[in-house]
């Protein structure tokens, strides 16, 4: 009687009901949830109200209500401004490069270090390629610039000892985005591949196994098992680069740059400290930084979109 009674419970009972009492089950684990929810949105969608910023002749002393509204007179500032098209230009090119190149170099050295066998000698590998990834752009910067120096840098040794005239690089317009691009990917490539290694490390080892049986040689079970093993992990990762295309480097340019490659080195993210921090205009650099958003999102929908039709492997 009891359990007929229940069955006419549940038929009763709406789908409303029963969210409630599954919520009402977990409690506590909403309950712990809550600290970490109250954390983003105070930190990540309180500081939103920022943006209106960008649409008003912002007065720091006036504040928000002060401020008189402007519409968007200062995004067609920012598109008559050569400097910002010329700093729009540079993030573009060098977040390009940056996003083939870190999306490449980490898949590599995964699935290099996969393939190692001797133990000690893999471990002291990711080891020496992780240790950059915590090195500030600071420090990592300031060894750049002793390894490039003309007088005393390695790399201008190697140059005269094959006969070459030694060079100042980094004041070289024609090598700077080179010099970014490739020591973002030596500093972050060790870090970036610990994604792809786990991922390897979730593949089932039955499928090697039974490709050496039908006689694949190495390179084969990496072409035919272990990339398509990882496909999805790779997309979604690519989605996520996508989404910070409008995001150079700060730390890296702002310690890097100089006046000599000023016009091959000026993005987006130095344009928006210079005018905002420098010069003071809070309108100026809040617009400037909605545009990079905006654009960093419709990148990543986009991105996700196609990847879905693919072969439905988004991350939303």
């Amino acid at each position: 009687m009891e359990l007929v009674t229940a069955k006419i419970t549940d038929a009763k009972e709406t789908p409303l009901h029963r969210q409630i009492r599954r919520i009402w089950k977990y409690k506590l684990l909403y309950v712990l949830l809550v600290p970490a929810l109250a954390w983003v949105f105070i930190f990540d969608y309180l500081p939103l109200y920022g943006i209106t910023i960008a649409f008003m002749d912002y007065n720091a002393i006036q504040g928000f209500s002060g401020s008189q509204w402007v519409g968007f007179k200062y995004f067609r500032m920012l598109f008559e401004s050569e400097m910002f098209l010329n700093a729009f230009k540079n993030t573009l090119l060098i977040s390009l490069y940056k996003m083939i190149s870190g999306f490449l170099c980490p898949i590599l050295l995964a699935l290099a270090l996969n393939e190692i066998r001797v133990v000690w000698f893999k471990k002291f590998l990711q080891t020496a390629v992780y240790l950059p990834r915590f090195v500030s752009w600071v420090v990592y910067g300031g060894i750049i610039t002793l390894l490039l120096s003309p007088e005393t840098g390695v790399i201008n040794k190697i140059i005269a000892f094959f006969g070459g005239d030694p060079a100042y690089l980094l004041v070289e317009p024609a090598y700077f985005r080179t010099i970014l691009v490739v020591t973002d990917a030596m500093k972050e490539m060790g870090w970036a591949a610990i994604i792809y290694m786990a991922a390897i490390a979730g593949l089932n080892p039955e499928v090697y196994e039974a490709a050496i049986v039908d006689g694949a040689t190495r390179f084969q079970r990496i072409v035919h098992v272990t990339l398509p093993g990882i496909t999805g992990t790779i997309i979604v990762i690519f989605i996520l680069r996508v989404g910070y295309i409008m995001s150079a480097g700060l730390d890296q340019v702002i310690n890097l740059y100089n006046p000599m490659v000023f016009e091959v080195g000026d993005i987006l993210d130095t344009y928006i400290y210079r005018v905002g921090i420098e010069q003071f205009n809070l309108s100026l650099a809040a617009a400037a930084d909605v545009i990079k958003g905006f654009i960093g999102l419709v990148m990543m929908l986009v991105a996700n979109q196609i990847a879905k039709r693919i072969n439905d492997s988004g991350i939303f």
